[in-house]
């Protein structure tokens, strides 16, 4: 695939002050300029002001100046302008308004870490010491973004844009409300949602495993339990395990570990998931506004109570 991660995404909100702490304390490391980086992916996450909240902007990182050509092509199909600068490629969806741009990056390769020792039946991996997961001590921090989530009002358009557009895979689909799209060997970094409003639904940040996911979950609600939406569980779409928390914005925040990886397209089978199996497989069950954020109908109106 010639798109190959998702770099960055700039985040929209009326207080960047206390959404920026939000990340902070959720783990990522902020930078002098405005940017929070995580421990793999750098620069990752930018929060600037806005009215309501909303996706500004994301980063795709390709290989070569061909691709971008290649995506200034289909885009010019679809009769959507792209402008070409510096080695960058910059686009915006129509319904949304969000920034796309396309830039060409070196590929990250993220350290080898060794995995996580389980015991199961008739499988010792741990003997004659305490579940590491228990012994950590280190506050949490993310290794890279994973995925950002989008609401629109024109699926079919949105979604174009980012697949015959822009070049994403689908890898799942939701019946037709949902579309689960990868710009690398991440199951997806793009997931497209039928809604009343364009807005961003959550970001995604991977972090070691399990173990992590609840520590992360645990500390960030130890003083603010209101920040907590919806977890422990795992997905079904993904696989991934996850926890989900929520920003002073109104933006929901996902802890994830052990997402299904896409290396061989040929070898990757879409499937259409339709009612639970589109949300999970496991776990306590969404609440209602986890699938209908309680700002929606501000939203609509192009206010906030924020």
């Amino acid at each position: 695939m010639a798109l190959h991660r998702l770099s960055s995404v700039v985040m929209g909100v009326p207080d960047t002050d206390a959404t920026a702490a939000y990340y902070t304390d959720f783990g990522l490391t902020p930078e002098a300029d405005g940017w929070l980086s995580t421990r793999d992916g750098g620069r990752q996450l930018r929060v600037v002001h806005a009215a309501t909240r909303r996706l500004v902007e994301l980063t795709v990182g390709v290989d070569t100046p061909d691709d971008l050509a290649a995506a200034g092509a289909r885009l010019d199909r679809l009769g959507i302008p792209a402008q070409m600068k510096g080695g960058a490629l910059t686009a915006y969806e129509k319904i949304t308004g969000v920034r796309a741009v396309l830039r060409v990056e070196p590929r990250v390769t993220q350290p080898l870490t060794p995995p996580t020792p389980y015991n199961g039946p008739g499988r010792l991996e741990r003997v004659g010491t305490r579940a590491p997961g228990t012994q950590r001590v280190d506050p949490v921090r993310p290794r890279k973004l994973g995925h950002a989530v989008l609401g629109t009002t024109d699926f079919a358009s949105t979604t174009g844009f980012f697949r015959d557009g822009l070049g994403f895979q689908v890898s799942d689909l939701m019946g037709d409300v949902g579309a689960f799209l990868r710009c690398s060997t991440d199951h997806h970094n793009v997931l497209v949602l039928s809604a009343p409003v364009a807005f961003l639904h959550h970001t995604s940040w991977q972090v070691d495993d399990i173990d992590d996911i609840g520590r992360g979950a645990m500390a960030m609600l130890e003083d603010h339990p209101e920040r907590h939406v919806w977890g422990l569980g795992r997905h079904h779409a993904g696989s991934n395990f996850f926890w989900y928390l929520k920003d002073p914005a109104g933006n929901f925040s996902e802890y994830y570990s052990d997402l299904d990886c896409v290396v061989d397209d040929e070898l990757w089978k879409p499937e259409v998931f339709e009612g639970a199996k589109g949300l999970f497989n496991w776990g306590p069950p969404p609440p209602p506004s986890f699938i209908r954020p309680d700002d929606l109908a501000a939203l609509m109106t192009g206010s906030h109570d924020n």
